[in-house]
């Protein structure tokens, strides 16, 4: 039996920064923000670590024939710098991304169900959803690109807006993230095929981190 020294090196270091991960919900502002939406520090954890684990993973579920032209490997937007991930397939792999797209969902909807509203959160949802999908820009090499900051503000106000205080945290995660992920993404699938990438994840890339921040800023806002 062999052991690889870096491989362990690199398996402890995950372990400490899970150990550090969970320290930080303990202490950290992200308790504050899931308290208010009737989590637990081990919820806390679990939500986290399946959320940064999960935007690794894409699940493919279409392909669409075209063809793709001058990919860069990198792409700048908004700030942030994103690697373009390579493809075998001749056009372009439609993919939902397990940490924005399909952990977000899961929540919001035990949430609904968990707190019995649902008027409140549809109401933001379709606000959110209109607003970011005049916001978000198709951008070629990467996919939909999305401002982080602008969609936590307006679901916490819309939240606070239309839902009583008690519930006002639970409808800006709900609003606030299904709505940028249908208003960013979903309602921007037409434009997949004219993106010129090989490889279109919903919920992923630039929106991931919309989706993500969206959550916890408008959880600590409302």
């Amino acid at each position: 039996m062999f052991f690889n020294p870096f491989a362990i090196f690199l398996f402890l270091l995950f372990l400490l920064g899970l150990i550090f991960l969970f320290a930080l919900i303990h202490v950290g502002i992200m308790t504050i923000a899931f308290e208010k939406i009737g989590f637990g520090p081990w919820q806390i954890f679990t939500f986290l670590l399946a959320s940064l684990l999960g935007s690794h993973i894409n699940i493919p579920v279409k392909r669409i024939k075209n063809k793709i032209v001058n990919i860069p490997s990198k792409v700048r937007s908004f700030g942030i710098t994103y690697r373009i991930h390579a493809s075998s397939f001749p056009g372009t792999v439609v993919t939902v991304n397990l940490g924005g797209a399909l952990v977000p969902l899961f929540l919001s909807v035990y949430l609904m169900l968990k707190w019995r509203i649902f008027f409140d959160p549809l109401i933001g949802i379709a606000i959110i959803a209109a607003v970011t999908y005049w916001m978000a820009r198709p951008v070629p090499g990467l996919g939909i690109a999305l401002p982080m900051f602008i969609p936590p503000f307006l679901a916490a106000m819309v939240a606070i807006l239309i839902s009583a205080d008690d519930h006002a945290p639970v409808v800006a995660y709900i609003s606030g993230t299904l709505g940028t992920l249908i208003g960013a993404d979903l309602l921007h699938y037409k434009d997949i095929e004219r993106i010129n990438a090989p490889v279109v994840s919903i919920g992923g890339a630039g929106t991931f981190d919309g989706i993500f921040l969206t959550g916890i800023i408008a959880v600590l806002l409302a």
